[in-house]
């Protein structure tokens, strides 16, 4: 039986492609990342057939068991969840981004961890926000959002070059305007500060219910899972 990973990604395409003709951008300057928390490598496989590059993992144990069934193939792989210092060194070597820095401490695990990487290059990373002040979700708030910047510009190993979101869940995508737009204003401050090593173009926004509107508020990553590969456990 077809799995339908195909179709779906040609409708999450035309969504895109939609979204970035009402905001007057283009498609290609939007990074679809595949959410494939709990999907097996054989779907993974099946997605990177139909055309997609960059994946996204919320578990560093999870890529790691699924690297080497998929290590024949040119995967761009995203870590979108959160991350703890003391798994820095195992996500430096498995992950070309990180989404989810939060802290300095998590950020300078990582830099140190540059000696012993498989890779060779600067690790891409992302400061993940918490504008919504919610408990339960990990990130910084606003107001300690130019003290990071600034310290993480200054760890050569790593390349800060945006920020993550995770707005409050409304069943109407609409609603998560206000918290793209906040990211957006809160990257244009960052950058108009001038911080040494900081370039934060990059604004990772939008799942599968919301990327749409997130698109329309500068999205240039959007995270994708249950809309390509259905709903999942977990």
């Amino acid at each position: 039986m077809a799995s339908g990973i195909a179709e779906n990604i040609a409708r999450v395409q035309e969504r895109l492609a939609s979204a970035c003709e009402r905001a007057g951008r283009h498609p290609e300057d939007v990074r679809l990342v595949a959410v494939t928390k709990t999907v097996p490598p054989e779907r993974i496989r099946e997605a990177y057939t139909s055309g997609l590059r960059d994946f996204g993992e919320n578990r560093v144990q999870e890529a790691a068991s699924k690297r080497g069934a998929l290590a024949d193939l040119a995967i761009t792989w995203h870590l979108i969840g959160h991350l703890q210092s003391n798994k820095a060194k195992s996500a430096r070597e498995l992950f070309q981004w990180v989404h989810s820095v939060d802290s300095f401490r998590v950020a300078e695990r990582l830099h140190r961890a540059s000696a012993g990487a498989d890779g060779s290059g600067l690790l891409e990373v992302l400061i993940e926000a918490n504008l919504g002040g919610e408990a339960t979700k990990s990130g910084i708030a606003e107001s300690a959002a130019l003290e990071l910047a600034g310290q993480i510009g200054q760890l050569d190993t790593l390349r800060l070059c945006g920020w993550m979101l995770v707005p409050p869940y409304f069943d109407e995508p609409e609603a998560s305007r206000p918290y793209f737009f906040r990211l957006r204003q809160l990257a244009k401050m960052i950058n108009s500060a001038g911080l040494p090593g900081v370039s934060t173009g990059e604004l990772s926004m939008g799942m599968s219910h919301d990327f749409e509107v997130a698109i329309e508020e500068g999205a240039t990553i959007v995270r994708v899972g249950t809309a390509i590969f259905g709903t999942r456990p977990g």
